[in-house]
């Protein structure tokens, strides 16, 4: 771990200063067992730093639990000194055996249960004296595993939020593509020419302010990754009209939503999404195929939002190619939610599809277009 390697930084500049002070106190020279004390004691912290981080990380300094994480990150420090202490203790019995280990031995058989006594007090001691100072050198540990942590989240949101930015643009031109294919505009253009020949005044005009709402809600400035159901609804309505006047009398769509749901969060465009693939690639395809129904209902935590037609139905064994439009919403529903969300598509027994939407149930304001 990186922040471990910076301790070498102090446990540097203590050796310098053990040397720079025998000089100008005029203490005996400094030995090799001296400077790995100065030194060493300073490199406990490294080995002990990645379990503060783990710590840290496990339980953050965060609301709710403000007031009780910071008891308990209290407590945990104060055995962090206890273990630093007992540690530098190890050190010096170790370096002590190491580097004169004549008269470690003379202690132990002048006296062994004295030898013990005066380590236990200088234990004792050295937790006291290292209290003030350890405590401060854990929260320091901790405020940084905070701010790296924190510095990684925001990064990682940046990504996600340019990730989105991306899909949601996407996602914008291909419901803008599939409104404005030429195909598209010249049989609703010529619907609207055989209803002016037939003296359908009103009809046409409904079409053209159905086109124009449409072609409106595409081309808007609202960006966001999430609208509520019943605006999305409100979009896939005016695209069913329009359809249906491509189909003529063929196309029946149903929609079984209940009122209550229509205030509930979706990202933008994916309802539409299934809708277009449902009538483009299904029931276009089949001359007697015509029905289409929209629904949605929530199941625990979950809103669940379907779409079923009775077309040509899909081979599931063909995988589905990157770039497409329903691997272009899933990989929406990832960077959204995560696993919580899932678009599975099957193939219905009688013929057609049935699309299956399911992401975390959240209410959200409606936000205005315009």
């Amino acid at each position: 771990m990186l922040v471990s390697a910076a301790w070498i930084m102090p446990a540097t500049f203590a050796a310098i200063n053990r040397i720079a002070q025998t000089r100008l106190q005029g203490w005996e020279p400094v030995t090799a067992r001296d400077l790995l004390w100065e030194g060493g004691d300073w490199f406990l912290y490294a080995f002990l730093t990645p379990g503060v981080f783990a710590v840290s990380s496990r339980w953050p300094l965060a609301r709710p639990h403000l007031v009780r994480r910071a008891a308990l990150h209290l407590g945990i420090a104060l055995l962090f000194c206890v273990a630093w202490a007992t540690s530098g203790q190890l050190l010096r019995l170790a370096l002590g055996f190491m580097f004169d280990p004549t008269a470690m031995h003379a202690a132990m058989q002048a006296g062994a249960a004295q030898f013990w006594r005066k380590a236990g007090v200088d234990w004792l001691s050295w937790i006291f004296i290292t209290l003030p100072f350890g405590t401060a050198v854990y929260l320091c540990m901790v405020g940084m595993e905070h701010a790296i942590r924190y510095f990684t989240e925001a990064r990682e949101r940046e990504v996600q939020l340019a990730l989105l930015s991306e899909q949601l643009a996407s996602a914008r031109f291909a419901a803008l593509q599939a409104q404005v294919n030429p195909h598209f505009l010249f049989n609703t253009l010529n619907t609207i020419a055989v209803l002016v020949r037939d003296n359908d005044r009103r009809g046409a005009v409904r079409i053209l302010e159905q086109l124009s709402e449409v072609l409106r809600s595409t081309l808007s400035s609202h960006h966001a990754n999430e609208v509520t159901l019943g605006e999305e609804l409100e979009l896939v309505r005016q695209y069913v009209a329009i359809e249906q006047a491509r189909f003529s009398d063929r196309l029946r769509p149903e929609f079984t939503i209940d009122d209550s749901l229509l205030s509930a969060a979706m990202p933008s465009f994916a309802l539409q999404h299934l809708v277009e693939n449902a009538i483009r690639h299904g029931i276009a395809r089949h001359p007697d195929a015509g029905r289409l129904i929209v629904a949605a209902r929530r199941t625990g935590d979950l809103l669940e939002i379907s779409v079923t037609d009775d077309g040509v139905g899909i081979d599931v064994d063909v995988d589905i190619p990157k770039g497409h439009g329903i691997e272009n919403t899933r990989e929406r529903l990832r960077a959204l939610y995560g696993e919580s969300a899932s678009l599975v598509i099957v193939s219905r027994t009688e013929g057609g599809t049935i699309a299956t939407l399911r992401v975390p149930y959240r209410e959200l304001l409606p936000e205005s277009n315009k």
